[in-house]
């Protein structure tokens, strides 16, 4: 992913706390109990890569570019899947099964223990490895993957299957930091991939419609004819902003598959805010129900619970769609008229959710962001938290920002002003124990001599 990263730095109180171990002792004539096993997230993709003989670091990618390393408690995506490595079962794509039969694993422990979910992601990699003919010599270059990852991610479609894998080796090529639950951090270092795209080569990720498209920069990857309406049964009036809940690529595949009865106009990817359209604007796409039929459907890559999918060039490249969209058909731009998947009469669904930021989105849409200050920053998770008082304390991690923004000493929960614009930071950082209390936010990587305590 090409992710223009400026680093910040933040100062915060630490509460610590001490945890009391208590237990009872076995009978002299019991036999010891076995070592637990290492339940980091870290030492399970060593492990299965071992195992499988999957190069450690595809497999932190594929893991990566699914669902940012989240296991989202079991619950399933759009299309199904599940777990850190979207592990998924439907009509197309039935890893979770076949995780299941390789390893011995049930499907409901793939489905919520991360480490046999992980292991099963693994399995059917190195399956997939096998079927493509890589050797040994070949499972040790991890550039001759990648027809492997593209199976694994989108086998219906080698449209999809370019746009999933090339999403897997820009991972690679950017390097992975990752905080995940419990406050460990993932990574991958960054290096040069050259990726052996096989029976991928050829294959463009999507024609562009060009000047006689619906919005000619979006590339072309349409959906299948029985997941939308051919048509309009009323005018245009209303944008709808969804989020995914899953991957770009896994989401442009799952409206290709005849099961899935769903689809959506335009899907926004997270990382560089490229935009797919599956059904034409002329076409009713089944995306809200009840707002079908006046409606355009915009996705956007990611998971509801996780604001670090809605990075600023997602937000600006979903803005200049809307803006483009509200001014084609006369569309206002005011939130009576761009709304929320949840906010539409007999829909049940939560996206985009608290943490999308409607107001910087709409001062895009309305083309007013230069106007009476500089656009506040969104936030994503890699957070530097460093103790108060030490000033050379161990950074815990660091997060995407601002380029020009210096907010001093916030308080938890309170809104984060800066210039005249505001944004809930605090619910863009990751939970660490609740100790994050009080924030200074800069553009420096390194801790800064003589900023303001908190």
């Amino acid at each position: 992913m090409r992710l223009r990263r400026a680093r910040t730095a933040l100062c915060a109180l630490a509460v610590t706390a001490a945890l009391a171990l208590t237990g009872h002792a076995a009978p002299a004539a019991a036999a010891p109990p076995p070592p637990a096993p290492d339940a980091s997230l870290g030492a399970a993709f060593a492990r299965a890569a071992a195992v499988h003989d999957v190069p450690r670091d595809l497999l932190v990618a594929v893991g990566y570019g699914e669902t940012r390393l989240d296991g989202h408690a079991g619950l399933p995506s759009q299309d199904n899947g599940y777990g850190v490595m979207h592990l998924v079962s439907n009509s197309e794509r039935r890893t979770l099964e076949r995780a299941a039969r390789l390893t011995g694993a049930s499907v409901a422990e793939l489905r919520r223990d991360t480490g046999a979910n992980i292991d099963g992601a693994a399995a059917v990699l190195r399956a997939l490895a096998d079927e493509a003919g890589l050797d040994a010599a070949d499972r040790d270059r991890v550039d001759a993957w990648y027809p492997v990852a593209a199976r694994y991610g989108a086998p219906g479609s080698k449209t999809a299957g370019r746009l999933y894998a090339d999403a897997v080796y820009d991972v690679l090529g950017e390097g992975v930091r990752a905080r995940v639950a419990g406050g460990e951090q993932v990574t991958v270092a960054p290096r040069e991939v050259r990726p052996r795209r096989g029976p991928y080569a050829r294959t463009r990720p999507g024609a562009s419609l060009g000047q006689a498209g619906d919005y000619p920069s979006a590339l072309w990857n349409p959906a299948y004819s029985g997941n939308y309406a051919a048509g309009r049964g009323s005018a245009i009036t209303t944008v709808v902003v969804h989020v995914t809940q899953g991957s770009y690529a896994g989401s442009i595949s799952w409206f290709q598959n005849p099961d899935a009865q769903v689809s959506a106009h335009y899907v926004v990817r997270s990382s560089d805010g490229q935009i797919t359209q599956s059904v034409r604007e002329s076409d009713t796409a089944w995306h809200a129900r009840s707002a079908n039929p006046y409606s355009v459907g915009v996705e956007h890559e990611g998971y509801v619970s996780d604001p670090a999918w809605f990075t600023d060039a997602m937000y600006r490249s979903s803005a200049a769609l809307t803006r483009h969209l509200t001014a084609k058909y006369g569309i206002p731009r005011d939130r009576a008229h761009i709304v929320g998947h949840n906010e539409v009469p007999g829909n049940d669904h939560t996206d985009p959710g608290p943490r999308w930021d409607w107001a910087y989105y709409m001062s895009l849409v309305r083309g007013d962001d230069g106007a009476g200050g500089t656009p506040f920053p969104t936030w994503g998770t890699d957070v530097s938290v460093r103790q108060q008082p030490s000033q050379d304390s161990a950074r815990v991690a660091t997060l995407p920002g601002p380029t020009s923004v210096r907010v001093a000493c916030q308080v938890r929960g309170a809104p984060v002003e800066y210039d005249g614009y505001s944004n809930d930071a605090w619910s863009y950082l990751p939970d660490y124990g609740g100790y994050v209390s009080n924030l200074f936010i800069d553009v420096t990587d390194a801790w800064l001599p003589g900023v303001p305590t908190c």
